[in-house]
């Protein structure tokens, strides 16, 4: 992806009353409406082209599973409702009825929050942070991030990783790529797909209580085909491997190169998606994690081949609803497993309030840094008129004929405006700190 501009678009005052979110997520609609506004690659390329079309100059959009948002500064949130919806199957006028909006530091402690986890359909889910990593990557190579966004977006990263390293809210194995496989290991008909135990004594692997056989046995006799290899895929693929001991998996992409990468490195098999037809009819178990705009599992794809879990990640839906209904085919998507509850969500529901305590220190930065930044085109003069001091004959006693040859002290005149930035950011006095940095400066 190219583009011409780089920072054209965001070369203008923000006022942080204009900084708005709006959107849905699992809180408010299902999976299938969310489908109908997420924003995949394309679409979002789209919108960088026409943004100015819509006097947006600075924004970015986070789609996953739980959610769209677009965050972005503009007159009122319906502008940038408007913008998102021109790319999306889903009307604005539904938009509208169902999304939510917040501005200011409301939409600042949003961002926050879900990018913590703390707004995940499971709670603590730390994928989102890599997802809002990403989304604004995208908009800053076509030149829509500018430095608020960049400045809150640091922070947010900030924030997160803190919450990672000094909490448990991301503790345990619960994200969305693991909830499938807690919920093969639960629900999947036949003996219980529980991961097999290494004796704490001998370290030899045991065998099911329940059955006296081998738990890799019966996994690894089940065909899994995965279909999507991006991120969450991956994720997805390496927890098969770990937690269900199992390399009886078919790896399928549409960009072939991709699923022949990973095949390579976990030792796994890989086919084209010319092939996917023939690789799910004698599948048991079918994943599903792309973002293709229109279903690539259809009902010719599962008719009449047998009983079949089919496991959708993918928002909007890739299972066509036809296939869906199949008789025989147990069809999950994102809300069902996000109901999967365990002792390590609720570990994490206690990790809440400290995880709030560092956002709350981190927005109070944040908001001290957007008020200095209000004061930055005073201190850029006061530090103008200090060099014009510094090389005046007057304040030299007159000894440097010359003054076009004299140098600058320019560590002086930096020591003198960063006191000044600090006691405005303290007392707020504009006028007597302007005064009192020109004293210290010449006395």
């Amino acid at each position: 992806m190219e583009f011409l501009t780089g920072e054209m678009h965001t070369k203008y005052k923000q006022n942080i009353r204009d900084f708005w979110v709006t959107g849905l997520n699992h809180k408010n609609t299902d999976a299938a409406v969310r489908g109908l506004y997420a924003v995949n690659n394309e679409q979002y390329t789209q919108l960088l082209f026409i943004a100015s079309d819509y006097g947006v100059r600075e924004f970015f959009i986070l789609s996953t599973c739980n959610r769209t948002e677009i965050y972005g500064f503009a007159d009122n949130a319906s502008r940038l409702a408007d913008f998102l919806c021109s790319v999306c199957p889903g009307d604005a006028g539904t938009f509208f009825d169902i999304s939510y909006a917040k501005n200011g530091y409301d939409a600042i402690g949003h961002l926050f929050q879900v990018s913590a986890g703390l707004d995940s359909q499971i709670l603590g889910d730390y994928e989102i942070l890599g997802q809002l990593k990403n989304a604004v990557k995208f908009a800053k190579a076509g030149g829509f991030i500018g430095p608020f966004t960049e400045r809150l977006v640091n922070s947010v990263i900030q924030a997160s990783k803190a919450i990672k390293t000094h909490t448990a809210l991301s503790g345990g194995t619960v994200s969305v790529s693991f909830a499938a496989i807690q919920y093969i290991r639960e629900n999947f008909e036949g003996p219980s797909l529980t991961p097999k135990m290494k004796c704490p004594s001998t370290g030899h692997m045991m065998t099911h209580p329940s059955t006296g056989s081998s738990v890799a046995c019966r996994i690894s006799d089940k065909k899994i085909v995965l279909l999507g290899t991006g991120k969450i895929g991956r994720a997805t693929c390496r927890n098969l491997i770990d937690y269900l001991d199992t390399r009886n998996i078919t790896l399928i992409n549409r960009t072939e190169e991709t699923a022949i990468s990973l095949a390579k490195e976990l030792n796994l098999r890989s086919a084209p998606i010319e092939l996917l037809e023939n690789e799910l009819q004698d599948a048991d178990i079918i994943l599903v994690s792309t973002n293709a705009t229109e279903p690539l599992i259809v009902k010719k794809h599962l008719e009449g081949n047998g009983n079949k879990l089919v496991i959708d990640l993918s928002v909007p839906s890739n299972v066509a609803t036809e296939a869906q209904k199949l008789p025989g085919i147990t069809f999950v998507d994102v809300d069902m497993l996000s109901k999967i509850k365990d002792e390590t969500l609720q570990n994490r529901k206690n990790e809440i309030p400290k995880a709030i305590a560092i956002i709350d220190e981190q927005i109070v930065e944040f908001k001290d840094w957007y008020d200095m930044r209000k004061h930055v085109p005073m201190l850029k003069e006061v530090k103008n008129k200090l060099k014009g001091i510094n090389i005046d004959p007057i304040f030299l006693n007159g000894d440097v004929p010359d003054c076009a040859g004299y140098q600058i002290d320019e560590e002086k005149v930096q020591k003198v405006i960063s006191s000044l930035a600090s006691k405005i950011r303290n007392n707020n006095t504009l006028g007597c700190n302007y005064i009192q940095a020109i004293n210290e400066f010449i006395a």
